[in-house]
């Protein structure tokens, strides 16, 4: 590959991975604006999303030759169901603890990243990575605006910052389930769990309280056909050809698009704690995901010499 080809290659990720991350900021809007519960919100996102993708493996032969061993399909089931109900728990947040704050929150993923590989794999966090932690872990403070008391706002927006939380958690769970798919399409990977979401939530599903006009019907398509099957297709597009550091970087296009428009759309507005809590998380998972250096390491390597 040429370098002029590389630099190309590079320029159209960049773009993909702008344009996932600028309708993944979008998804509460058309949650909303559905006017559906969020069973039917994600069951329907399933359904749609599942359709698209297989419209577009079985167009770019990807389907055949079917290459899924017996245990490769289970790790694709599993993190498709953490997708799922990590979709259950975002979407419920939106309406505790509002789209910008849930978002926000949602950001926590990196840290639960850490603590997985901490509990299963064995891996030690270094100290600026728990620096890090420790400052998102005061954002997260900051933003439940917990008061001298340690009394948070309403028991209903503690109930969304725990959802939040937990979505965080079970992406993180998804995300170590499908690194181990190494070598299997990721579009097929999208396809199979779309298809496990739209059967697992089928009994869910309220169909007697389907949407009632075109318009959210519309919202309901777009969060299976956009924001499912082409979202997914410019994201997996694109992490193919970017280095982790431009994708950790790009991926904060994501909140500041939700909480734009969660302000423009729906009039939200935050005191200055949240919005210094929201800084401080951003701030802390950025640090993680581009490995920055708070100096931590140096510190205590330099006092364990020393105590030597």
């Amino acid at each position: 590959m040429t370098p002029s080809s590389t630099l190309s290659s590079t320029l159209v990720g960049r773009l993909e991975m702008i344009a996932a991350m600028v309708l993944s900021g979008t998804i509460g809007f058309f949650v909303v604006k559905s006017g559906q519960d969020v069973w039917n919100v994600v069951f329907f996102r399933c359904l749609f999303g599942a359709l698209g993708l297989f419209v577009y493996c079985a167009a770019t032969g990807l389907l055949l030759p079917w290459r899924f061993t017996a245990k490769a399909l289970l790790l694709a089931l599993l993190g498709g169901a953490a997708i799922v109900l990590n979709w259950i728990l975002l979407f419920s947040s939106y309406s505790h603890a509002t789209i910008s704050i849930a978002t926000a929150v949602y950001n926590t993923q990196p840290f639960f990243l850490i603590l997985l590989g901490a509990v299963f794999f064995g891996e030690r966090p270094t100290a600026d990575m728990l620096g890090f932690v420790a400052l998102a872990f005061i954002g997260l403070l900051l933003v439940t605006q917990i008061d001298a008391g340690g009394i948070a706002l309403t028991g209903t927006y503690m109930t969304g910052l725990l959802q939040a939380l937990g979505a965080a958690l079970l992406y993180a769970v998804a995300s170590v389930i499908i690194k181990r798919l190494k070598g299997f399409s990721p579009h097929v990977i999208a396809l199979v769990q779309a298809i496990l979401g739209t059967l697992m939530l089928l009994p869910f599903a309220d169909f007697s309280r389907l949407p009632l006009d075109t318009a959210q019907w519309g919202c309901l398509l777009v969060l299976g056909v956009v924001h499912t099957c082409i979202m997914y297709i410019l994201l997996y597009s694109a992490l193919q050809k970017l280095p982790t550091t431009v994708i950790a970087v790009l991926s904060f296009i994501y909140p500041v698009v939700a909480i734009l428009v969660d302000h423009l759309a729906f009039g939200r507005t935050l005191s200055l704690n949240q919005w210094s809590g929201i800084l401080l998380i951003l701030i802390g998972s950025a640090g993680v995901n581009l490995k920055w250096q708070l100096g931590l390491n140096r510190f205590i390597g330099r006092a364990a010499a020393e105590r030597g």
